[in-house]
């Protein structure tokens, strides 16, 4: 084996003859996706009894033996940083998180430091998944700077492959507690709208045509009424940017202090100055999976944080 590189043996099952080779390539190496055995054949980094193999889409032999080459993370271009995480469950595979608001997930342009990605990288310091080639947090999934609670990121790249799956497949059990303003007329109901980029401002989304976008869908239940306001939990059947934030406020009920998708209401004004609360009051309070190794099933759930429970308290009828 070079230096600098992993090669796995991987033998076609004879049930997989005849499928696209990355296919059956991604049944019989599990730690690899689909997706990242595209991108290594592509490169020439798949070989097989005919030699360097750079077609995808080539048909697979039962019993034909392949030696995929990985080559090993490319360190980070993120800074290890030593920010305080407040860290609910950790094993060698995953770590779930209790995100406070106001940190960011990833590194990007007006926050190239400072986010949870710098935090896990000092904090899992040579326990990475180098899923994509590079060595940084295996992160399946994002809640917004200004959202709350929990997240959970992959340590190992067979982790970061049957999370990923497990949240393409909507299987992941998400919910949220919202305070939203006005009074739903009904004690449930369930939004299925698409969910895209708004043509008049990029960084927004929008609800958008059959044609475009993602579906989308959010079941959400009245938890208790409040003054011109509810608490809410939303539950995502599927999880796209900013779901939740643009479908209640497509039903008539934004997010109290949502900057984006909200208009504060002459009611909630002076509560929300008073508090000096300035993010949506959106809080990722339940998380639901299965451990993508040892197969048990996981749930954790959050309080919402005390600027929350502030407003909430100061909300009451």
């Amino acid at each position: 084996m070079d230096r600098g590189v992993t090669t796995h043996e991987a033998r076609i099952a004879d049930t997989a003859d005849g499928w696209r080779l990355d296919r059956a390539l991604a049944d019989a190496l599990p730690i690899l996706s689909r997706e990242r055995l595209k991108v290594l054949i592509a490169a020439g980094q798949v070989s097989g009894p005919d030699g360097l193999i750079r077609d995808a889409k080539k048909k697979a032999v039962g019993g034909a033996l392949f030696n995929v080459t990985i080559p090993n993370p490319e360190p980070a271009h993120n800074e290890a940083q030593d920010i305080a995480l407040n860290i609910v469950f950790e094993d060698e595979h995953l770590i779930v998180i209790d995100k406070q608001a106001g940190l960011v997930v990833h590194p990007a342009a007006g926050n190239l430091d400072g986010t949870l990605v710098n935090a896990l990288l000092h904090h899992c310091q040579g326990s990475l998944s180098g899923i994509g080639g590079v060595a940084r947090p295996g992160i399946v999934h994002r809640i917004d700077k200004d959202t709350s609670g929990l997240m959970v990121a992959a340590k190992t790249d067979r982790a970061h492959v049957h999370l990923a799956e497990q949240f393409k497949a909507h299987t992941i059990d998400r919910r949220y507690k919202a305070i939203v303003a006005g009074n739903p007329s009904a004690a449930e109901g369930r939004i299925e709208a698409r969910l895209g980029r708004s043509s008049s401002n990029r960084k927004k989304m929008a609800i958008v045509g059959e044609s475009q976008g993602k579906h989308a869908i959010t079941h959400w239940r009245k938890l208790r009424l409040l003054r011109d306001a509810a608490m809410m939990e939303c539950r995502l059947e599927t999880g796209r940017t900013h779901q939740v934030r643009v479908h209640m406020a497509s039903i008539g009920h934004p997010l109290i202090g949502d900057p984006v998708y909200g208009s504060t209401r002459k009611s909630h004004r002076q509560v929300l100055e008073t508090l000096n609360f300035r993010r949506q009051a959106l809080h990722a309070a339940h998380l639901g999976f299965i451990h993508p190794v040892k197969s048990n099933a996981l749930a954790f759930d959050s309080e919402i944080p005390a600027d929350m429970q502030e407003l909430f308290d100061n909300l009451i009828v």
